[in-house]
C-alpha cells in the first residue's frame, strides 16, 4: 500500500479513538513522521515472516522458566522504572518522584509518535497468523504488531535515562535489548518489530533533546537520580571525537554544495 494512504488510514483511525484527546509532552507525530521513515514490515505470507514464526516457536520450545517470569513481568510494567536492575534498590517511584513523573511524560510520546505506525502498516500478530503459537503475556485482536510499543517504551525511556546518568549508558541499553526481545519470549511479536521500535525510539529522543521544556525537566530529575545513587552532579565528559570523525565531518560538503566527485 502506498505510505501516503496509509497515513491517511492512520490519522482517520486516530480521529475515531480516544488517542485524539492526547496531547505530546515533547514531540508530535508531525515532527517523527514515522510512516516515512520505518520500512514497510515483512507481508504476511513472505519467508521472512515465515522464518519469523518459526523463530517464535523455537523460542516457545527453549525458553525457560526465568526467561517467561522474566517476560510477563514485563510486559505488565511498562515504565522507567523496568531498569532499577540496573541503577539499584534506589530508584522506585516512592524515592524519586521527579524522575517518576518526567518518566510518565516521555512515555506519552511513544505511543503519541508510535501509534500511526502501528495503525497504518495494520501489521497483524504472530499468534492470530499462527494460531498454533502459545503466548504466554497478554494477547489482543487489534492488528497493531509493528513496531512494537514495549520495545519503543524500552529503548526510548533507556535513552531518557542515559541523559541523566551517562555512565551507565551500556548496561541501559543491554536492558533495552532484554526488554525487547521479551517481547518474543512472550510470543507476542516478530523478530522485525522491535529494530522498527528501535528506531522510532532514536528519532523521537533526538527530536525530544532539543525541546526546552525537555531540558529543564530532565535536568530536575537527573539532580533527583544522580543524588539517590550517590554519583557526582556534574555529569563526566562525553567520550572523545576519533580524529578520522572530525576530519570526515570537516570534509563533509557544506548544504547546497555537491560531493566530491571520485577519481
Amino acid at each position: 500500500m502506498n505510505k501516503s494512504l496509509i497515513a491517511m488510514a492512520a490519522l482517520l483511525a486516530l480521529a475515531g479513538g480516544p488517542a485524539v484527546a492526547r496531547e505530546p509532552s515533547f514531540v508530535s507525530p508531525a515532527q517523527t513522521q514515522v510512516l516515512n521513515i520505518l520500512p514497510s514490515p515483512p507481508a504476511n505470507s513472505s519467508e521472512i515472516t515465515k522464518a519469523e514464526l518459526a523463530e517464535l516457536h523455537a523460542i516457545e520450545q527453549t525458553r525457560t522458566e526465568a526467561q517467561s517470569t522474566q517476560a510477563i513481568w514485563d510486559d505488565q510494567n511498562e515504565h522507567i522504572f523496568i531498569y532499577a536492575n540496573v541503577l539499584g534498590e534506589a530508584f522506585t517511584a516512592e524515592k524519586q518522584p521527579a524522575v517518576a513523573a518526567f518518566g510518565k511524560r516521555v512515555r506519552v510520546d511513544e505511543g503519541i509518535n508510535a501509534g500511526p505506525a502501528k495503525m497504518g502498516f495494520n501489521r497483524i500478530r504472530p499468534y492470530n497468523l499462527d494460531k498454533t503459537l502459545k503466548p504466554i503475556c497478554k494477547t489482543k485482536t487489534k492488528d497493531d504488531s509493528y513496531p512494537s510499543g514495549h520495545a519503543t517504551t524500552g529503548f526510548l525511556l533507556a535513552l531518557t535515562l542515559i541523559d541523566m546518568v551517562p555512565e551507565k549508558r551500556d548496561a541501559l541499553l543491554a536492558r533495552a535489548e532484554q526488554y525487547g526481545h521479551n517481547r518474543l519470549i512472550c510470543g507476542v511479536h516478530y523478530a522485525s518489530d522491535i529494530p522498527a521500535s528501535r528506531l522510532v525510539a532514536y528519532t523521537v529522543h533526538a527530536i525530544m533533546k532539543q525541546h526546552p521544556a525537555y531540558q529543564s525537566e530532565m535536568a530536575a530529575a537527573r539532580t533527583e537520580l544522580r543524588a539517590a545513587l550517590g554519583l557526582p552532579a556534574e555529569l563526566p565528559a562525553p567520550p572523545a571525537i576519533p580524529a578520522w570523525a572530525k576530519q570526515a565531518a570537516t570534509d563533509a560538503p557544506a548544504a547546497g554544495e555537491a560531493a566530491p566527485v571520485a577519481k
